[in-house]
């Protein structure tokens, strides 16, 4: 059997993992992402990660014959470089990813956003496997997604597909006035329908500064408070309205929610597919619209694709 390895690049940790071409992850390890420290740095900790893990799979009879990255930024997945990246990753754009790491390494590689490489993984051997196309969207930290069709994600001209946290939500407004997106601009579905979105407006409605983070906003909604209930319905509506509108221009076989609130249970879930057939036309109704099934090796999987297909 062939093997690769796959790398998860994020802004707190960098995972990996030795993928079969059957889609098998064979081992898996991980380390943080040199987030403070710059590109090259970076480069040489992942280099150091994936050296471990070439020599682990050895000792096991897999030889590995190339590296995919999904890796944090928006990525020129030609030229294998980041375009742009946030403060989450210091010194991170320009950085040329598959030219380094296969100066260091030696092997072959390719590298695609890591939002992108989730859904790769999730259209391969997830839960959009056997799907001709497939609209994933993630709701964390964040809200992004990609669109799937044959097995290969929709790119962009500008390698920006995909970044469906910034349109306008109608439902990003605060007493009449737009909430600020962390893209910079106002009213996007990221600032009303993100993890962190929620907590912020659980705040800006008056909640208790006690309640430090998203998870705590969700503990006191299922311990009924009003407030809590309230704003978790808001977010999970709003991401619910964007997925369908997304539902009635793609129109994909099968729609994948994948994130920290997709896995926060039935309080956002309902919400957010109620919201979500709301907006449906007609004729897809009936989409299939189902929790992402594999996890934290979604994106090692998916970005183990790219070199595997090739």
């Amino acid at each position: 059997m062939r093997y690769v390895v796959g790398v998860d690049l994020g802004g707190t940790k960098t995972a990996a993992g030795v993928v079969g071409e059957d889609g098998s992850v064979l081992l898996t390890d991980q380390i943080p992402t040199l987030n403070r420290d710059g590109g090259e740095a970076i480069l040489d900790a992942t280099t150091a990660l994936i050296a471990s893990l070439i020599e682990r799979a050895a000792a096991m009879g897999a030889a590995v014959e190339a590296v995919g990255i999904g890796s944090a930024g928006v990525i020129n997945a030609a030229e294998g470089t980041v375009i742009s990246a946030t403060d989450a990753i210091l010194g991170w754009s320009g950085t040329a990813i598959t030219a380094g790491l296969t100066a260091r390494l030696g092997l072959r590689c390719a590298v695609v956003n890591d939002v992108h490489a989730h859904a790769l993984g999730e259209a391969w051997h997830g839960a959009g496997e056997g799907a001709a196309t497939a609209l994933m969207v993630a709701f964390g930290t964040g809200v992004g997604g990609s669109f799937v069709i044959q097995g290969q994600p929709v790119l962009g001209a500008h390698f920006v597909g995909g970044h469906v946290g910034h349109f306008a939500s109608p439902l990003a407004v605060y007493r009449g006035a737009p909430l600020p997106c962390s893209c910079g601009h106002e009213g996007h579905v990221e600032a009303i329908a993100s993890g962190p979105a929620i907590h912020a407006a659980y705040l800006r409605h008056g909640g208790s500064a006690a309640l430090s983070d998203t998870r705590e906003v969700f503990d006191a909604a299922r311990a009924g408070d009003d407030l809590a209930l309230a704003v978790i319905a808001t977010a999970a509506t709003a991401a619910g309205q964007a997925v369908g509108g997304l539902i009635n221009i793609l129109d994909p076989a099968v729609v994948v929610v994948s994130g920290g609130l997709a896995d926060a249970g039935e309080l956002w879930w309902d919400a957010m597919e109620k919201a979500l057939r709301t907006e449906l036309l007609a004729p897809l109704a009936s989409v299939a619209v189902v929790r992402a099934s594999l996890g934290n090796t979604a994106a090692i999987v998916g970005a183990a694709s790219l070199v595997l297909a090739s």
